[in-house]
């Protein structure tokens, strides 16, 4: 995703010279250092100092700029909050927030780093779009609609290298949730690496005969109710998973959209509340429960209550 980030400011800063790009010490593990290179007049490393940068970013935003600003997602949202808050969300500036090493999948640096709340904090913030995307296409896809699209954004990339979902990903837009394969028992509605963990489970469950719809929500806030909603009312039952605390994440915003449209039950595949710990990506899935496996087992229970 790193790559997919680097690949589109690349193409935003040939296309746009408004296009400017701010960094806080961290632009050669995510990259950001590839158009300060090309573009150094429009590139800002800020330093350690990431509540300073939301402030150069909303200034910038003002002079008729769009920055993107980048770092660690443990450093963004979790040591500026305010700053995009009132300085950005508050005014409703066309600041462009891409942070990377989002969730568990961090791995070695531990709970330290392993944000597993910023996707609630963020779409709490009014005006704020928030994005999760799936791939490395899916992310490239999106920030460049990101981009052209008015106001704030907050775009969580994860660490490790991830299957690819999104062969052509041009079709995707913001706000807009993608059915990647139609199914008819239960509903699995997943963003950011668990699209590919909800595909898996859906192979493994179609072997056992149970047809499951996929959906990548790759973009939290504006959930599509529309599509959701629709799916939910065919299958009768939906799954949501997201490498995210189950409280205030994608789960929480379908749940709470079904809720008041289409009611059916719902299983929340994620982290369950809980810091994590030191360890290889794969280790963190599997230990705190966000695989294919899990997926499969809460998708089982539903049809099993459904079909009871």
């Amino acid at each position: 995703m790193r790559d997919a980030l680097a690949e589109a400011l690349l193409e935003l800063g040939t296309k746009d010279r408004r296009v400017v790009v701010l960094g806080a010490d961290t632009s050669v593990s995510i990259k950001t250092n590839l158009f300060g290179e090309q573009f150094p007049e429009r590139f800002f490393n800020v330093g350690i100092a990431e509540s300073n940068m939301m402030g150069i970013a909303a200034g910038l935003a003002l002079a008729g700029k769009i920055p993107i600003v980048s770092t660690y997602s443990a450093f963004v949202p979790g040591k500026c909050l305010d700053q995009i808050r009132n300085a950005i969300a508050y005014p409703n500036l066309n600041v462009k927030i891409v942070s990377s090493h989002g969730g568990l999948t961090v791995g070695p640096d531990g709970a330290s780093h392993q944000t597993i709340e910023d996707v609630a904090v963020m779409r709490a913030i009014p005006h704020m779009h928030v994005v999760v995307p799936a791939d490395a296409p899916s992310a490239r896809a999106l920030i460049l609609k990101a981009t052209i699209t008015p106001g704030p954004f907050y775009m969580r990339l994860s660490r490790p290298n991830v299957a690819t979902v999104h062969e052509t990903p041009g079709s995707l837009d913001i706000g807009k949730a993608t059915v990647l394969r139609e199914g008819s028992d239960v509903t699995i509605v997943a963003c950011g690496i668990m699209v590919n963990e909800a595909l898996t489970a859906a192979d493994s469950l179609a072997k056992e005969g149970i047809s499951c719809e996929v959906i990548d929500s790759h973009t939290v806030k504006p959930l599509d109710t529309t599509t959701i909603g629709r799916s939910a009312e065919k299958t009768g039952a939906v799954v949501t998973a997201e490498e995210h605390n189950i409280i205030g994440g994608l789960g929480g915003a379908v749940a709470e959209a079904l809720s008041e449209s289409h009611p059916v039950r719902i299983e929340r595949v994620g982290v369950r509340d809980t810091f994590g710990e030191s360890g290889e990506h794969l280790e963190l899935m599997a230990k705190y429960g966000i695989t294919s496996k899990e997926i499969g087992q809460a998708a089982r229970r539903l049809v099993k209550g459904r079909r009871a």
